[in-house]
């Protein structure tokens, strides 16, 4: 079981590939479209006031020309995006379903839930932000376009923790050994993953915003053709204001479970203390949010900070810190 989700693992960040690449066709065409409308020709009144009947005048191609007219383009242009883009959906689709599959293969194999270490962390939480990605795209299919920046994601985190991260199956820790593992790690990887997810439109809306006010350089360009602003902001803080509330559960159920573990409930240990800077940092980010003084694009960055302060817990602290929660499995 332990090869077969190692190979779904691998199947799943191929699909992601191809589905980031379709979306990517998708936003393509999308801007030749748009290219398309501002070039398409103005049609103009010839022969009015002077004596004449006004005579519609249109600068096209010459006569004989066999391109096609201006507007069949954007037409065409259009349904093959919309059609790419399904396919990047449905993919993604497909993605999720092997993400899956590797996951519980992972756990059949392990005897256990598949969080024991950190290669098994990121998958979990890259799986979450994905599902909790189509139950989104299910219910605003405009949203569709943000699909190449969360499949990029994908792809990045989950090539690193196969390269970089992966350790063979392996038996749980005793210290790990409890029903404590289970409510707190679950509440961890959940919110983990929405923050995940949290953070494409959060971005997004940073870049589309900028757009939106005139600014033109990079990267606001890339931009051009992503939702509203305005539907990105609000995409942003109700992802956030759903996790926070289980993040917290977490954090709390982690204490409690240290007080029975270690005889103490806070240590300041670094992945607890990491732990208390992302939750301040991210009620940062929901009392700017509600305070009608504060600028969407200010309170939308502290929302990414909180994200950064994330993988500074997931990341940073297994690799250059050493404590009582040093159960990453890598050297």
């Amino acid at each position: 079981m332990s090869a077969v989700s190692d190979q779904l693992v691998t199947f799943a960040i191929l699909v992601y590939l191809v589905a980031m690449i379709s979306h990517a066709v998708e936003y393509a065409l999308g801007n030749v479209r748009a290219v398309s409308a501002r070039v398409a020709p103005a049609r103009e009144l010839v022969g009015a006031g002077v004596g004449g009947p006004a005579v519609d005048k249109v600068d096209g191609p010459a006569p004989g020309d066999t391109a096609a007219p201006p507007s069949t383009r954007p037409s065409r242009s259009a349904g093959q995006a919309r059609l790419a883009g399904r396919i990047a959906a449905g993919l993604t689709v497909l993605a999720a379903a092997l993400h899956l599959g590797a996951l519980v293969t992972r756990g059949i194999a392990a005897d256990r839930m598949p969080w024991g270490n950190m290669y098994e962390f990121v998958l979990t939480v890259t799986w979450i932000g994905t599902a909790a990605w189509l139950v989104v795209l299910g219910k605003r299919p405009s949203l569709r376009r943000l699909g190449l920046f969360l499949t990029l994601v994908m792809v990045l985190l989950l090539a690193f923790a196969e390269l970089k991260l992966y350790v063979p199956v392996v038996p749980l820790m005793p210290a790990l050994q409890s029903y404590w593992f289970i409510i707190h790690v679950s509440t961890i990887v959940f919110s983990s993953g929405i923050f995940l997810l949290g953070v494409v439109p959060a971005v997004s809306f940073l870049l589309r915003n900028g757009y939106e006010q005139g600014r033109r350089s990079f990267p606001y360009t890339l931009a051009r053709r992503l939702p509203g602003a305005a539907d990105l902001e609000r995409l942003t803080f109700a992802l956030h204001a759903f996790s926070f509330p289980v993040f917290t559960f977490a954090v709390i159920a982690g204490a409690i479970w240290a007080e029975a573990a270690w005889g103490r409930a806070w240590g300041w240990d670094p992945k607890e203390t990491w732990a208390f800077i992302s939750w301040v940092v991210y009620a940062g980010y929901l009392h700017a949010r509600a305070t009608p003084s504060v600028k969407r694009n200010v309170a939308t960055w502290i929302a990414v900070l909180g994200f950064l302060t994330v993988l500074m817990n997931l990341f940073g602290v297994n690799f250059f810190f050493t404590g009582l929660h040093s159960y990453a499995g890598v050297e």
